[in-house]
């Protein structure tokens, strides 16, 4: 018999048991940590920038030509895309447990087959393919405490110190920066530029010639005449550097020698990359590094690594220069472990007392008190080998297990006990005995409770992939308390039982003589209750109705929403709001934040011009750092309260519609806790029918008592100034549409044109129309194009325009026209 074996080799049982806590602490420190079960499917994002298009121009010429790829892949679940000003971005959601690596390579190879039929300047700025998900992992801010920096200095810093090391770190899928690093601005002057009788396209093909790298070769190279004797290389044309240097650039000779300069037809500055974003932290000029979570990796070793890394690179910042964190997720799973290591702790101490309450004797207790952290390390190593993590489930798991597991040991040792005072035994032999006796029993019973647990591993869905950990963990617990209880145990009794009186101490005494009074009195109402049943049937039934009743009437949700220490700011203006207005409000509301709730709110960062809806100057986002929770005690103080009285307070606000939203609470499931969905239109009615669809839906949501902050996630119509062709008239003025579209581009959009090198580092050069000459529609007429005659037409001459509305963000799920509602 087992029993009987390792009750007669204690030092073998000792050998396994050690064995198996080493294998189990090992386990704990090679284990990844994060809050919950990692349930979000992998998803591979394709990115592609196209400046100055428009959404409607993104989505005829990247969008649907990347999307239409999206095929034969392995595991596709869907894909979204979204197209707006100036970018594109599509999203593929693949199977959980596809291979994060094997998905990216295969879109990688998919998109690369569209390349050649998408615009060329989308294929000079290049397509970018991440395996990432699409929340924040955390956002890295680097502010000027001294405000004397601007938001393009510290944009430019982060960007060229921080973003390629923290996007190498293992873990990491995509790092973004709220701005750009320095760019080479070149802003022409439409009226000097007629002048001289250029155009835009004249100045870029000028730049592409003199800004360039020349491989000239080495003097002497191989194969070389006989007798050689110089071996040099040789240098020729190289990349400029500085603005006077890019002032200089010839763009025309004159037939009297007379050179036209860049710097004649234009005004030249290191200027920023993007213009599109305005940061602050806590009322200072700020930049933010989102760094989002690659699929499948570890949050909590990504969130470590990241931040050492931080460290390391913020020991060369400049006087004045700091690092914050706005978000930060894994703080929040590091305390709610760190709760639960506590909470197991305790539960083993509170076991340990007890038995010992019970059982009167420190010898009689030792050995189940031996056999809980067995069980518990051994349980963690059961978890590493079917690649589980150490999360809030898996943690409660074994704070419930300890209860159960316990029962086994103290089974064993109450009945060798037994045996050892009635029929004077020693203690092995006593041991022998008693596990003939209950080892059926101790089997029986872990089945039993197996069996509860069991089915809930075979969950499907997102509910089976939460809870599979938590029921692996209990069946593992208990199995593994079995075996304890019929190896280790028997062994420990053995060696450490010793015939013994009950403690006859005051205290344990006074405890046997009430225990035994209670005892007494329950059997004498159990006898009562049996000898009239009905009644308490009668009881018994009345508690299972309003069982099914209040379950019926209980609020349900797929998980508790918890206070994690931060939240989200959402802020949106009217249509046609300028990035200045935005900026008004979202200083305001920034403002009134921090005074209104000083004893809460720690920190609020807040980024204009991008967010969730995607990016547009009506629009902000922002994230609010709460002080630590033990600062923060009572209901009052905790985010849902917070969170309320912030939407309260701005649902009021008539310049622009703010909400404050918490956290998923599974990261990788959204960007705020709550739902969202996604409404096609299947019958490809158009985007003016979808658009009122979704207005009812919205309507009839918010209409519901039982739904709450129901919201378009997208931006509404926005006024658009549409330039009409008159192809006619520019054959007539002997006018090439490639310079007519390539002028219109350049002047209003902006063009990317090379790179070029400040302070050794690659950045771009970008040239456009200066924003005197591109703020009003009638400042098209300032604008010309040269005709094959040499004569130079204004674009009134050949075009106009009008006004229309249009959506600045279009949307599509699964290459359907689609739009985003979410509450």
């Amino acid at each position: 018999m087992l029993s009987r074996f390792f009750a007669l080799r204690p030092i073998f049982a000792w050998v396994i048991a050690i064995a198996v806590m080493a294998a189990g602490a090992f386990s704990i420190t090679e284990m990844g940590v994060e809050q919950y079960p990692d349930i979000a499917p992998p998803t591979i994002s394709v990115n592609a920038n196209y400046p100055g298009a428009d959404a409607q121009a993104i989505e005829n010429s990247v969008t649907q030509v990347l999307e239409q790829q999206l095929k034969g892949i392995d595991g596709l679940l869907y894909f979204t895309s979204s197209s707006n000003t100036g970018s594109a971005q599509v999203t593929a959601t693949f199977e959980k447990g596809t291979d994060p690596d094997t998905a990216q390579v295969q879109v990688q190879n998919a998109i690369s087959r569209s390349i050649s039929r998408l615009p060329q300047p989308v294929q000079q700025q290049g397509i970018n393919v991440n395996k990432a998900q699409n929340d924040q992992l955390l956002v890295v801010g680097l502010y000027d405490a001294t405000g004397k920096s601007s938001n393009a200095d510290l944009a430019d810093y982060l960007t060229t110190h921080f973003v390629d090391p923290l996007s190498r770190v293992e873990g990491v899928g995509s790092a973004d920066v709220y701005g750009g690093q320095f760019a080479m601005r070149i802003w022409l002057d439409p009226a000097k530029l007629v002048a001289v009788k250029l155009m835009p396209s004249d100045v870029t093909a000028a730049l592409q010639a003199q800004n360039t790298q020349v491989s000239a070769g080495e003097i002497g190279a191989q194969p070389a005449a006989p007798g050689q004797r110089l071996n040099a290389t040789v240098t020729a044309r190289s990349r400029l550097q500085t603005v006077d240097q890019f002032r200089d650039v010839i763009l025309k000779t004159e037939v009297t020698g007379a050179a036209v300069r860049l710097k004649d037809v234009a005004r030249i500055e290191l200027g920023q990359e993007s213009y599109g974003s305005i940061n602050s932290f806590d009322g200072r000029p700020a930049t933010g590094l989102s760094i989002s979570l690659a699929s499948g990796a570890n949050a909590m070793r990504t969130a470590q690594l990241v931040k050492d890394m931080v460290v390391d690179l913020s020991k060369d910042l400049p006087a004045g220069y700091a690092i914050a964190y706005p978000r930060d997720s894994s703080t929040f799973v590091k305390i709610s472990i760190e709760e639960v290591v506590k909470s197991l702790l305790e539960a083993v101490a509170l076991v340990v007392i007890v038995m010992f309450l019970f059982l009167q004797n420190w010898r009689a207790t030792l050995i189940p008190a031996i056999a809980v952290p067995v069980v518990l390390l051994g349980t963690f190593g059961i978890l590493a080998m079917v690649g589980y993590t150490v999360n809030t489930l898996t943690m409660f798991g074994m704070v419930l297990a300890i209860g159960l597991l316990v029962d086994d040991a103290i089974v064993v040792v109450e009945n060798v006990e037994r045996v050892m005072h009635d029929e004077k035994l020693s203690a092995v032999d006593a041991t022998v005995k008693s596990m003939g006796e209950i080892t059926s029993a101790l089997i029986g019973i872990t089945l039993v409770l197996t069996a509860v647990f069991v089915p809930m591993a075979f969950f499907g869905g997102s509910t089976g992939a939460i809870y599979r950990q938590f029921s692996v963990t209990i069946v593992s617990a208990m199995v593994l308390s079995v075996l304890v209880a019929l190896t280790l145990t028997p062994a420990l009794c053995a060696t450490l039982l010793k015939p013994h009186e009950k403690p006859q101490g005051r205290f344990f005494k006074g405890f046997n003589k009430r225990y035994s009074a209670l005892e007494t009195g329950y059997e004498r109402r159990l006898g009562k209750f049996v000898a009239r049943p009905l009644p308490w049937m009668l009881v018994f039934v009345g508690v299972c109705a309003a069982v099914v009743l209040l379950n019926s009437r209980l609020p349900t949700s797929f998980l508790p929403d918890e206070d994690q220490g931060n939240l989200s700011i959402s802020i949106t203006l009217p249509v046609g709001s300028t990035l200045d207005q935005t900026q008004a409000v979202a200083t305001r509301v920034a403002d009134y934040i921090r005074k209104a709730d000083p004893e809460n709110v720690d920190h609020v960062f807040t980024a204009v011009g991008r967010g969730g809806a995607g990016s547009g100057q009506n629009i902000a986002q922002g994230f609010i750092v709460l002080k630590p929770w033990d600062e923060r005690s009572g209901g009052d103080n905790a985010a849902p309260a917070i969170t309320q009285r912030l939407n309260k307070h701005f649902a009021g606000d008539i310049d622009a519609q703010t909400l404050i939203l918490s956290p998923p609470a599974i990261r990788g499931l959204g960007n705020s806790s709550g739902f969202e969905m996604w409404l096609q239109d299947a019958a490809g009615n158009g985007v003016s029918a979808l658009t009122t669809a979704r207005k009812q839906l919205l309507d009839d949501a918010n209409a519901d008592t039982g739904l709450a902050q129901v919201r378009f996630n997208g931006l509404e119509d926005t006024p658009q100034l549409k330039v009409d062709l008159n192809d006619p008239a520019a054959t007539a003025l002997q006018l090439a549409p490639a310079d007519v579209n390539s002028t219109l581009a350049t002047a209003w959009g902006g063009s990317y044109v090379n790179d070029f090198v400040d302070r050794g580092r690659v950045k771009r050069v970008y040239v456009q129309g200066d924003a005197p000459y591109r703020s009003t529609p009638s400042d098209l007429s300032q604008w010309f194009v040269r005709g094959m005659n040499g004569e130079m037409a204004p674009f009134s001459a050949f075009a106009s325009t009008s006004w229309t509305l249009a959506p600045p963000t279009l949307r599509r799920f699964n290459g359907i026209a689609a739009q985003q509602v979410q509450g």
